[in-house]
């Protein structure tokens, strides 16, 4: 939730942005990204040797999803 959350507050977001948001190491950050663009949750623009990342609108509806299910079990006293 963390990169999708710094990919959604950047807007074409650059790799380095969104691994100080997130607080990952590269490794982890190359790792969930690849992941997140399997899923169809982000996507990528290259620009030459530049490269940014977005959310998608299935990110965006992850997102609202995840918060409803925080907000669900955090109705119970308990945190995620």
């Amino acid at each position: 939730m963390d990169i999708l959350n710094a990919v959604k507050d950047e807007g074409d977001a650059k790799p380095t942005h969104i691994l100080y948001k997130a607080n990952l190491s590269h490794e982890r950050l190359v790792r969930y990204l690849d992941d997140l663009l399997t899923k169809g949750l982000v996507e990528v623009k290259q620009d030459g040797e530049n490269r940014t990342y977005n959310i998608t609108s299935k990110g965006v509806g992850f997102l609202i999803e995840m918060r409803k299910a925080e907000a669900f079990v955090q109705g119970f006293g308990l945190n995620i």
